[in-house]
């Protein structure tokens, strides 16, 4: 998982089949729910998650989730599509620079994630030691 899912969903709910966005949004986190925890309870099972690190991230994601449920409904469903698009767009040009300065470098690909902000990176974290060290 990771930002493949709802970067693909939520414009193909909205822009090909004409769901709102609030609509294609709550979709698109309903079906993350059981994807989430199956991968989450294989990684575990599997020991591929650092549950300190998880916690670090859990928390404050909690946070933001409690906040933009209280916030999202007195948005109207274009200041959601509005919002969602800069973020694709800011998240795309982030990733744009970091492929491009791996390009121009010509050695090991950087990580773009460094456990910021994704459970991915506890997986990462695991598989790839040797790689990023």
């Amino acid at each position: 998982m990771g930002m493949g899912g709802g970067t693909l969903t939520i414009p193909i709910l909205t822009l090909a089949l004409g769901i709102g966005q609030k609509a294609a949004q709550a979709v698109n986190l309903i079906s993350f729910v059981p994807m989430a925890v199956v991968t989450v309870a294989i990684h575990c099972k599997n020991r591929l998650i650092d549950i300190g690190a998880m916690i670090k991230v859990v928390i404050p994601a909690l946070a933001a989730c409690v906040v933009g449920a209280l916030i999202a409904p007195a948005l109207s469903s274009r200041a959601l599509s509005i919002g969602f698009g800069i973020f694709l767009i800011i998240l795309g040009a982030a990733q744009s620079i970091v492929a491009i300065k791996n390009k121009l470098k010509k050695s090991k690909p950087e990580r773009i994630c460094k456990c910021g902000g994704s459970y991915n990176c506890f997986v990462l974290d695991y598989c790839d030691k040797e790689y990023f060290n």
